[in-house]
């Protein structure tokens, strides 16, 4: 076989525990069926699960798979996307997460189609990969220092500052379950707790360096096609404003149409939002730059400094939409310069920005009710709008000192400690919700329900459609939508591409299967490929199944139940669990799954 279509036929095969490094081979038929990406991960945490039975996530047997698709570093818009999978350590059952910047695109020119990783080192080590040289390289000193630093110093030791680095903090040293890993300075896996698994194999860093050239069947087809997306994209009238300001235009749309989560869910509205929002970003000179990832026109990273006041100094690659709606709005926090900075710790820190304002929320909260004490909160008060005693927060929780300990542990520990907080907790299937209230639209309380990792926007972001085109949807209709983006969505993720030129330029997706055959030699319709996508979204469906996952993990918190929202358009919307129970059972008949949400067997 020639190495000209779409793939090195390999994967790299870390033994933490000895040190071994083996190139593994994959066949055309493996490649086919499972595309690359999430699709080879999710095969390589099925069979490590059949091998060793049900996982303890931070032990040595766990297995995390990185892999770009075959679309990864070619010139393709936002060609940029490494998925990366494993038992998750914060809910026990299948998670993954992906990460833009350049860290696929060295893999694969180091000529790998993906990395596995087992075992646990013996000392404090980096991997280095240096094309076909691989070395688990001990490095003691880098214990407990921050990602950024720890980046540095591996940068340092190798003596090549252009290498590109996914590292975690020391969150992910203290096994916080939703530590995250950081790659190139800003970009960040943070959802699910890979960092956490890192940490729990001893392993600091991944470096990567390659030079080969990407294998391509038909390079003259691949850029026709390609450049035909990148007109697109050049001549969209919205182009121009995704540069400005990216993603934090989502924040006054959340909240225009009532779901920017407030106060820890309990609204969908921020009467101070124009304190936290992209013109305040903006007006305050706050943001210096833009970003792009590998490949991408849309550039839609903001690089801002605070450049006055007590947070002078804090710099960080964002905020985006996520992070300044969990830690401004949902904190009852109103000054921008304070959301940098809690950005800039948590980047630093090594810790998921979603989860982490989410679970402070609930603190707060919990605290304004009497559900917690001030000696439950180590004789420190936690109030709305106090950004001093979130800081403080994600230093305990990167620590595990204190209540951060318990923190630590995500929504399922905290639960397990003071249940009563269960009722205010916002999760599914222990994944805390990301920035986006699901009860002004059904459709995307579903696709938290149903999503394979929890609840998480990535899989399925439906909400905006609904309430944009209205309340006339049918429960197929609603049902429809999430599968077609749980379906797609993946899809993006399997390839190698970032899903923002569709979702938001409205790019037509039909052009990646033509990517893909142009890449693979493969002829593909994009019908081909969402089959394909839709068997491995049932093969991690059976993962969760076979780690104790039922239906009844499918259902809504009690947040998203029996608490209305209390202002804005969605004002006294809250989700009808009966009505919920009705589109749920609509859904599994759709996706071909038993009444209680099981997939039909499949050979996997």
């Amino acid at each position: 076989m020639t190495n000209k279509s779409g793939y090195f036929w390999k994967i790299l095969n870390i033994d933490a525990t000895t040190g071994k490094a083996i190139a593994k081979p994959i066949d055309e038929a493996f490649a086919e069926k499972y595309i690359g990406g999430r699709g080879f991960n999710a095969k390589f945490v099925y069979d490590n699960l059949k091998k060793h039975g049900k996982i303890n996530p931070l032990g040595p047997e766990n297995l995390i798979a990185i892999s770009p698709g075959p679309l990864c570093g070619l010139y393709i818009p936002s060609s940029s996307k490494t998925s990366l999978a494993a038992i998750s350590p914060a809910t026990g059952t299948y998670g993954d997460s992906s990460v833009g910047g350049s860290f696929g695109v060295e893999l694969r020119q180091a000529g790998y189609d993906g990395l596995t990783i087992t075992g646990r080192a013996p000392q404090l080590s980096y991997l280095w990969i240096d094309n076909d040289q691989v070395s688990l390289i001990p490095f003691p000193k880098i214990k407990g220092k921050t990602a950024l630093e720890a980046e540095r110093m591996v940068k340092e030791h190798i003596g090549d500052h252009a290498v590109s680095v996914a590292v975690i903090g020391p969150s992910g040293e203290n096994l916080v379950k939703y530590a995250c890993i950081n790659c190139d300075w800003g970009r960040n896996a943070g959802r699910t707790g890979m960092g956490a698994i890192l940490g729990s194999k001893n392993i600091k860093a991944i470096a990567v360096r390659g030079s080969c050239d990407l294998p391509v069947f038909d390079l003259k087809r691949l850029v026709e096609v390609s450049q035909k997306a990148y007109d697109y994209l050049r001549n969209h009238d919205m182009l121009t404003f995704w540069q400005h300001v990216g993603l934090m235009s989502v924040i006054d749309y959340a909240n225009t149409h009532g779901f920017l989560p407030t106060n820890n869910f309990r609204d969908g509205t921020f009467s101070k939002v124009n304190k936290i929002n992209a013109d305040e970003m903006i007006a305050q000179g706050h943001k210096i730059n833009d970003t792009a990832c590998f490949a991408c026109p849309m550039s839609c990273g903001n690089v801002c400094v605070v450049k006055n006041g007590k947070y002078a100094g804090a710099a960080v690659e964002g905020p985006e939409y996520e992070t300044t709606a969990m830690f401004g709005s949902n904190l009852g926090i109103d000054d921008f310069s304070a959301v940098i900075k809690a950005n800039q710790l948590c980047d630093e820190l090594g810790i998921d920005t979603i989860s982490a304002g989410n679970l402070i929320g609930v603190l707060m909260e919990g605290y304004q009710t009497g559900l917690l004490t001030l000696k439950d909160l180590d004789n420190k008060p936690i109030e709305w709008g106090n950004s001093e005693a979130v800081f403080d927060l994600l230093h305990k929780i990167s620590s595990r000192e204190g209540i951060g300990d318990v923190m630590a542990e995500g929504a399922l520990g905290l639960i397990k400690k003071y249940p009563k907080l269960e009722r205010i907790i916002s999760h599914v299937k222990g994944l805390e919700q990301s920035a986006y209230d699901g009860r002004g639209a059904l459709s995307m309380a579903l696709s938290y329900g149903t999503s394979d990792i929890g609840a998480h926007h990535t899989r399925a972001w439906t909400i905006g459609r609904e309430l944009e085109e209205g309340e006339n949807w049918t429960h197929e209709q609603q049902a429809e939508l999430v599968i077609y983006h749980q379906t797609l969505r993946p899809l993006f993720d399997m390839l190698g591409v970032c899903r923002l030129p569709w979702i938001e330029l409205g790019l037509d997706e039909h052009c990646y299967a033509e990517m893909y055959s142009a890449v693979t030699g493969k002829k593909a319709t994009l019908d081909d490929l969402l089959e394909r996508s839709k068997h491995i979204y049932n093969l991690t469906r059976t993962i969760g199944i076979e780690h104790g996952l039922t239906s009844k993990d499918d259902l809504m918190p009690p947040r998203m139940t029996k608490d209305p929202v209390q202002s804005g358009k969605l004002a006294g919307r809250k989700i009808d669990p009966t009505d919920y129970k009705k589109l749920l059972d609509i859904y599994y008949q759709k996706r071909g799954w038993d009444k209680n949400g099981v997939p039909p067997k499949e050979k996997y």
